[in-house]
């Protein structure tokens, strides 16, 4: 008879998302790139298969700032992939795909929509009325 292991108390990927996500994060702080001045990792998403992840980070800053970010990560995606396979054993070295977190931005837009609406001015379609 086999004996049944109890079931984990986080699925795997989960485990190794956060620990990625730990990774990169710290490494990110560590460049002096200027470029990544505000730049928050948020969440990671490894695939089952472990030869992708998408990284997803928000940025503080203009659009052009939000842009200059982007290129930063990307150009150090390279050293940032090697990091991770120093720092996590994992069966492949998974390809960084970094993608900004919009979920900030649209939790600004519906505080800005109430805010409007508590106020009593109420935008439509880049109008305001009272």
């Amino acid at each position: 008879m086999t004996r049944r292991q109890p079931a984990r108390r986080f699925p795997r990927t989960a485990r190794v998302n956060e620990v990625v996500r730990e990774t990169l994060a710290e490494e990110i702080e560590r460049l002096s790139d200027p470029r990544l001045g505000f730049v928050t990792v948020t969440g990671v998403e490894v695939t089952k298969d472990l030869r992708l992840a998408d990284v997803y980070y928000s940025v503080l800053g203009t659009p052009e700032e939000r842009v200059e970010s982007s290129n930063a990560l990307r150009s150090a995606s390279p050293h940032l992939r090697a990091v991770v396979g120093r720092e996590v054993r994992m069966k492949y070295n998974p390809e960084l795909r970094f993608r900004e977190d919009q979920a900030i931005a649209q939790g600004q837009r519906i505080e800005e929509v109430l805010r409007s609406i508590r106020d009593g001015t109420v935008q439509r379609d880049g109008e305001e009325t009272t």
